[in-house]
């Protein structure tokens, strides 16, 4: 199954690929299903619909679709000059097996507004297979690597920006 490109409205992108299209429309996200899947996951667990809908509205987010209704996602975040970190990537329990969340992978990787950037990043447990089909690979120097991560902020009381 070859893979179309085509131009939408703005600067959103649609691909297709047989009953399958990824588009990253903004109007297009079902943040019931974004939301619903994220809050289960290992890496979001618990993490509230505003800050959902917060990540989406500051990201370039991809929507994988069949017959109209969202079963996969994947968010970036970059300054489209030379960085940029993927999150929150998932195909929905009932799609998963058919190549989709590889196919949105070179998707993502493929944008135009994502070219020409020195480093991606990603943090995974269990899908180290998925992204290196799309070219990412263990850190070189993890040494040289720092965090600052709060597994728990999504179940402490206020965990909105300040202003």
């Amino acid at each position: 199954m070859a893979t179309t490109e085509t131009a939408q409205s703005g600067q959103a992108k649609e691909y297709r690929k047989g009953e399958f299209m990824v588009s990253t429309d903004p109007e297009m996200i079902d943040m019931e299903v974004v939301h619903g899947f994220l809050t289960q996951c290992y890496w979001a667990k618990g993490i509230p619909r505003e800050v959902v809908a917060r990540s989406i509205e500051n990201s370039l987010c991809f929507g994988v679709y069949a017959e109209g209704k969202q079963v996969g996602f994947a968010r970036v975040v970059s300054d489209y000059a030379t960085y940029a970190y993927i999150g929150d990537v998932f195909v929905v329990e009932a799609f998963r097996g058919r190549g989709l969340g590889k196919w949105l992978m070179e998707c993502v990787v493929q944008h135009p507004r994502l070219q020409g950037l020195r480093r991606w990043s990603l943090v995974t447990r269990d899908a180290h297979e998925l992204y290196a089909h799309a070219g990412f690979e263990p850190l070189k120097k993890p040494q040289n690597y720092m965090e600052l991560h709060r597994p728990d902020v999504y179940r402490q009381k206020d965990n909105r920006p300040k202003e």
